[in-house]
């Protein structure tokens, strides 16, 4: 896929006014211009009344401070996508792509966003509200994220992968659909990574005798610790072996959230050889090679040749 060139001539969609019916007064001033607030009350963000509780208020920051990052991304997609797509993994009750449709797709009249969840009950719950609220251009795959990418109701290409608390190897998965894809960019909150932690502590023994840094996660707190720090650094140095320019910042303050960090991929074509022979390092210092080709197989298969 070619890296792009220029970017996106569309302008960010203009916020329609609320109706007087709405009563935009009465509503919390986090309640953004043109907001859906029958969506908002759906969601259980709002309640019945418009008014919003302490943990709807947090939940809503996090939200919000997620689609801003996105909603860059989108406006930066070069000219010669006219039809933006995006696919939400771990998508749960589509806190996160209703809201994107809501304050980006609607206005923009164009573009799909696709809902990835395992549990069919909130997948038709889904599929109920966006028919109700007239979200045309959403679409609800009861798979898994490693089963998305075998399913034909999704296009060859997707312009931006998101996962928002994909929990332990469902982030993985949606690397590996976004690479698959060809994803242009790829948004992901890591949660609960737990696989390398279980690697780092069957192995435990063996490189206490072999290396002094096995004492880092001698202790089973710290073995959860650098197991999900490792896993995260190894996650950004295989997007940079396969093109990715990475950042990784925070999502919001800690004290909303400790599931804290945000992933940002941009692809630009310019494959870093030495970030897959680090990652391969890495597994090797950690004694969890095991985990090369299952997590990395793109880069398992150059460190082959």
């Amino acid at each position: 896929m070619p890296a792009p060139t220029s970017l996106h001539a569309m302008k960010s969609p203009k916020r329609a006014t609320q109706s007087p019916a709405a009563n935009p007064d009465a509503l919390p001033p986090e309640v953004r211009p043109g907001q859906s607030v029958e969506l908002l009350k759906q969601l259980h963000i709002l309640t019945r009344e418009g008014k919003l509780n302490q943990d709807s208020r947090r939940k809503l920051k996090q939200v919000y401070h997620l689609f801003q990052f996105i909603e860059k991304l989108l406006l930066e997609l070069p000219a010669s996508v006219s039809d933006p797509t995006l696919a939400d993994h771990g998508a749960g009750k589509s806190y996160l792509g209703f809201i994107i449709y809501d304050l980006f797709f609607k206005a923009l009249g164009q573009g799909t966003i696709y809902g990835i969840e395992t549990r069919s009950e909130l997948v038709e719950s889904s599929k109920a509200l966006a028919q109700k609220l007239g979200f045309e251009r959403m679409r609800f795959l009861n798979v898994s994220v490693a089963e998305s990418t075998q399913s034909d109701e999704l296009p060859a290409q997707i312009d931006v992968v998101t996962a928002l608390h994909a929990c332990d190897t469902a982030t993985d998965d949606a690397i590996a659909f976004g690479l698959q894809k060809k994803a242009r960019y790829m948004v992901l909150v890591p949660c609960c990574q737990a696989e390398l932690a279980r690697a780092l502590n069957q192995n435990k023994a063996i490189n206490l005798q072999r290396t002094p840094l096995a004492e880092l996660w001698r202790h089973p707190l710290h073995t959860r610790e650098v197991g999900s720090q490792l896993t995260n650094v190894l996650r950004c140095l295989y997007l940079e072996s396969q093109g990715y320019q990475v950042t990784v910042t925070e999502l919001v303050g800690w004290e909303h959230s400790m599931k804290n960090e945000l992933i940002l991929a941009k692809y630009t074509g310019q494959k870093k050889r030495a970030s897959g022979e680090r990652l391969l390092a890495l597994l090797q210092e950690f004694g969890v090679e095991e985990l090369m080709g299952g997590r990395y197989p793109r880069v398992a298969r150059s460190a082959a040749v």
